[in-house]
């Protein structure tokens, strides 16, 4: 007997979310989620404040919105690099500027390893592939406590060649005003990056007497931010923290970020209008835009080889 065709409409499950499995986090008064598409961290709140400028579960991450960037942050020129005597060439992932951007884990399923009511460690296997073809396996591990939100990230080669590694984070932050223009800064960078008009930097200068001095704190203000900063001053524990202020209220969130982060990447936003200055990414680096090409701070996994680095986000009010 023959079969008959029949027209079907595809029918998508609700629970089904645009950035999958939600995995809630609390402790005290700190409540977060992160998600299974791309291990990102998509809601961060403390005493009913969000501090994150994060996306409702029923969309899809926009603007980089607490994703995880790796194989390398930012971007790469051309999507082109030269590793180990071979030449690579990567997807153009914004074609406004011919550019490969923010790495390939985050849009990637990542699984969750464990999960109690205050941690959650997802992890992901990145297989070789066109422009990347190395095999490298990654975690990240969550954690609220009475002072906030750590995040260790984690990249084992687990392959039998070395290859180029770089990551990042894409937190934005607020505190509950309309705009960033009235919020305070403080970033302790003695350094910031110049870049061209595709996003990738082209000189180095010292932050003392510009615009971008925000050694002392000071009002945001109308000031557009697009910068990698770098040469951070750090405490006793080699940690870097930038600060975001809002003095009517008091209110003040830092980001924190280990001594294998010496970058730190500010951006008001000011081209992407779901985000344009209601908040303000503090993007923890362990390399600058296109450090594939330019090799700068660009680690090197070698078979077997481990990398770890951490940062996280502090609410104080």
């Amino acid at each position: 007997m023959r079969g008959r065709l029949t027209n079907r409409t595809a029918v998508v499950s609700p629970s089904v979310m645009p950035s999958g499995e939600q995995i809630d986090l609390g402790y005290g008064d700190h409540h977060a989620v992160v998600v299974e598409v791309g291990g990102g961290l998509r809601t961060y709140s403390y005493r009913g404040i969000d501090v994150i400028d994060g996306y409702a579960e029923s969309e899809a991450c926009s603007s980089g919105r607490g994703q995880i960037l790796a194989p390398w942050p930012n971007r790469i020129e051309d999507g082109v690099y030269d590793f180990g005597g071979e030449h690579y060439q990567l997807p153009i992932t914004e074609v406004s500027s011919s550019t490969a951007i923010h790495g390939l884990v985050r849009w990637m399923p990542w699984i969750v390893e464990e999960h109690t009511a205050s941690r959650a460690r997802l992890s992901c296997t990145l297989y070789p592939q066109p422009g990347y073809p190395f095999l490298l396996a990654m975690s990240t591990e969550y954690e609220l406590s009475e002072t906030g939100l750590s995040v260790k990230m984690t990249a084992t080669n687990l392959g039998d060649s070395a290859f180029p590694f770089g990551a990042g984070a894409h937190p934005y932050l607020r505190l509950g005003t309309r705009t960033v223009g009235s919020l305070t800064l403080s970033c302790p960078a003695a350094t910031y990056l110049v870049s061209n008009e595709r996003g990738l930097p082209v000189d180095k200068r010292s932050v003392e007497g510009t615009t971008n001095d925000f050694r002392h704190e000071r009002e945001i203000g109308s000031l557009q931010l697009d910068h990698a900063f770098g040469d951070l001053e750090r405490d006793a524990a080699g940690r870097a923290h930038i600060t975001l202020r809002d003095p009517a209220s008091g209110r003040a969130v830092a980001v924190w970020m280990d001594e294998h982060h010496p970058y730190a990447m500010i951006f008001t936003g000011d081209p992407l209008p779901d985000v344009r200055r209601r908040s303000i990414a503090i993007e923890p680096m362990t390399c600058p835009p296109n450090a594939f090409r330019s090799g700068d701070d660009l680690i090197v996994l070698r078979p077997g080889e481990t990398f770890a680095a951490g940062w996280g986000i502090e609410p104080k009010f």
